[in-house]
């Protein structure tokens, strides 16, 4: 069985920093994506890694203050978020994709986590 658990999520004040987590089980996974959606909006990309090369890719609003990385030893995936903003606030969602092409689309992506919610207060 498949599971993506997500932790790390809360409440900060713009310009701090937090760090989600999305551990994974049940099988192997090409890529891990990090994906948030704020209320009223589409699911948005925020980043994907590869899990053999830890190549990475951001989205633009994103670039240059999150970071992605994994552990492969304990099989989870980090979102590094630093700078934050009020317009990061959403629901985070961590995503596997099994086939070995990268991709920004959620319909891409076969495994979903049940989301964190990440808050940043002006």
């Amino acid at each position: 069985q498949v599971q993506l658990v997500e932790s790390g999520g809360g409440l900060v004040q713009a310009g701090e920093s937090l760090r989600l987590s999305c551990a994974a089980s049940g099988r192997t996974f090409s890529y891990m994506g990090w994906f948030r959606q704020a209320p009223g909006k589409e699911r948005e990309f925020v980043g994907t890694i590869s899990w053999r090369g830890g190549t990475t890719s951001y989205a633009d609003s994103v670039k240059g203050r999150f970071t992605i990385s994994r552990d492969n030893a304990k099989n989870t995936v980090y979102l590094q978020m630093n700078s934050l903003k009020p317009e990061d606030t959403a629901v985070y969602y961590c995503a596997a994709r099994t086939r070995m092409v990268v991709s920004t689309t959620p319909g891409s992506f076969d495994y979903w986590g049940q989301g964190t919610q990440v808050t940043v207060s002006a």
